[in-house]
């Protein structure tokens, strides 16, 4: 199962890699949401082997993905591959700079199951696809926004 959307962002393409790639900023994020996360590499700048376990509450289970950053190519983008028991998949960044002042960002999420339980989870989420689709696409929006705004008060 795969989800993509794009957006626009009135931002230089090397500000929208900075704000795609601020992984501090991102792990605060899931642990002031709930998650336990916790960065299991040694890497000191960012980088490809950069990895993270992280534990999380979802649909009333506990679950537990294993992150890692397989591809990382400044200022065009980046790959996670992510596993856990029952789902793997890729999370892919993409950004096209349109001008100066103007990037084309494309988020692709796939979702591949690892178990018959977890075939059966993603054949009901086909069902419900346009609503996931939707959604997906408003969250990135809103990440976009955040991402012009946060753009425009550092210049």
């Amino acid at each position: 199962m795969q989800f993509t959307s794009k957006e626009d962002i009135e931002a230089p393409i090397e500000r929208v890699f900075a704000e795609v790639t601020d992984f501090h900023a991102f792990e605060r994020s899931a642990l002031r949401r709930g998650a336990d996360v916790k960065r299991t590499d040694v890497l000191t700048d960012p980088g490809v082997g950069m990895s993270w376990y992280t534990s999380f509450r979802f649909r009333g289970k506990q679950r537990e993905v294993n992150l890692e950053l397989s591809e990382y190519d400044p200022p065009n983008g980046l790959v996670l591959d992510y596993t856990s028991s029952s789902v793997q998949g890729r999370f892919l960044v993409e950004l096209v700079a349109l001008s100066r002042g103007r990037t084309r960002m494309t988020v692709t999420l796939v979702l591949e199951p690892r178990t018959m339980a977890a075939r059966f989870m993603l054949q009901s989420l086909k069902l419900a696809r346009g609503n996931l689709n939707k959604r997906f696409k408003l969250r990135l929006a809103d990440y976009a926004m955040d991402v012009e705004e946060r753009s425009q008060r550092n210049v």
